[in-house]
C-alpha cells in the first residue's frame, strides 16, 4: 500500500518542481530597450518591498516614489537581484500605498513581480537581497 501513495508524492513534487522552475518570460524588454536604458538615465531604488509568495498572487512587489516629471515616460525597466529585468509601462500611481505617502511633487508606483519567480529565487537563496529595498531599481530613460 505504501508505494503507490510514495510514488504519487514523489509525482506531486515533481510537478511543481516543474511548474516552478518553468521558465517564464513576462518582460517585453528588447534588446533595443535594454541598450537605450543602459545609457543616460533615472534610476529611483525601493521604498520598501513585500516578498511573501506563500500568500499567493500580488504578494511580491516594489514600491518606488517617482518625480511627477517621470509620469508621461513611454516604458521603465525594473531589476532586481538574479540579473532579472521586466519592462512595463506605467500605469496606475497613487499618493500611498501600503502606508508609504509620497512627497510633493513625487508620485508612488507599485510594481510586481511573479510569485513563481520569487520562490524560485528564494530556493536559489537569494530571499535576502529580494527583500532588500536597495536591490529593487526602476529606470527610467532620460529626455
Amino acid at each position: 500500500m505504501r508505494p503507490p501513495l510514495i510514488y504519487s508524492l514523489l509525482f506531486l513534487f515533481s510537478l511543481i518542481m516543474i511548474i516552478i522552475w518553468w521558465p517564464v518570460n513576462d518582460s517585453n524588454c528588447g534588446l533595443v530597450t535594454v541598450l537605450k536604458l543602459n545609457k543616460q538615465n533615472f534610476h529611483v531604488q525601493a521604498k520598501q518591498v513585500r516578498v511573501k509568495p506563500w500568500l499567493g498572487e500580488h504578494n511580491v512587489y516594489g514600491i518606488f516614489q517617482v518625480p511627477d516629471e517621470y509620469k508621461e515616460r513611454q516604458f521603465f525597466m525594473l531589476s532586481i537581484p538574479g540579473d532579472h529585468k521586466y519592462c512595463s509601462r506605467p500605469f496606475g500611481h497613487r499618493q500611498n500605498y501600503d502606508d508609504v505617502f509620497a512627497e510633493p511633487g513625487t508620485h508612488l508606483i507599485r510594481r510586481y513581480i511573479r510569485s513563481r519567480i520569487a520562490v524560485k529565487m528564494i530556493f536559489q537563496g537569494l530571499y535576502f537581497q529580494l527583500n532588500n529595498p536597495q536591490n529593487w531599481t526602476l529606470t527610467f530613460p532620460k529626455k
